[in-house]
């Protein structure tokens, strides 16, 4: 009985000691007491954290709450003007609105020349078109490839819809969906253009065009649009008061 006390004694001696040798291999800050060790093993009670790592706890429970905080009043943010930016000049106010005005007086005069046949160039896409391309000339929507791409693609989806369902409901459901998929897949996102399948659906004047609606009115009208982007774009850069 006395040697087999022995050899336990000599077996947990000689683990201990092969424990506070990797002890000592670690890095100092990593290290626990040395009184802990043996007392870890024996009891099997569960070491306490040091300072160090109670110290990095609270540090990252402190980055987390800050974090929500902070996408907290970003998310407040969004319901606020944007105070950073310069304030707009009267200039940069009166020339857009300028373009839009001739934009819709060129357009309506297009449409008494049209009226004959029952159409008419001066549909609501086109006003939002005109949001883009002249308040916001710099974003991607108001990019030439975004705006012909989707235009076209959007415009031919509803004609798609309107020929398979007819008008209703499922046709202006499918075709906005697809016209989405189409957009975010070519990488021409245009949003006046998700409106153009509806405008189809909806408008019977426009169903004797058929295919005729990929380029009439909205991409013809783009055009023109852009022609007039053009002279705003100038007359803001150089004509300033």
């Amino acid at each position: 009985m006395a040697a087999f006390s022995s050899s336990s004694s000599s077996y947990i001696s000689h683990i201990v000691r092969i424990r506070q040798e990797n002890h000592n291999a670690l890095p100092l800050r990593l290290r626990l007491p040395p009184s802990s060790i043996g007392t870890s093993m024996d009891s099997g009670i569960r070491r306490r954290p040091t300072s160090e790592s109670q110290s990095r706890t609270r540090l990252g429970v402190g980055v987390r709450a800050a974090g929500n905080l902070a996408a907290g009043t970003s998310n407040w943010d969004a319901w606020k003007p944007d105070l950073g930016s310069k304030a707009p000049s009267l200039s940069d106010i009166f020339w857009p609105s300028a373009g839009a005005f001739a934009a819709m007086a060129v357009l309506g005069k297009m449409d008494q020349m049209l009226a004959k046949k029952g159409v008419s160039m001066t549909i609501a896409p086109l006003g939002a078109v005109c949001a883009v391309l002249f308040a916001t000339p710099s974003t991607p929507g108001a990019r030439k490839y975004n705006m012909f791409m989707a235009q076209m693609g959007c415009a031919a989806i509803g004609v798609l819809a309107f020929s398979f369902f007819g008008p209703g409901w499922l046709a202006r459901s499918t075709a906005l969906s697809a016209s989405l998929a189409f957009m975010i897949y070519t990488r021409a996102v245009h949003p006046p253009a998700a409106s153009l399948p509806l405008l189809f659906i909806d408008g019977a004047k426009f169903h004797q065009l058929k295919f005729w609606y990929v380029l009439f009115p909205g991409a013809a009208g783009c055009l023109l649009l852009c022609l007039i982007q053009e002279l705003v774009c100038y007359l803001k850069d150089n004509v300033k008061f």
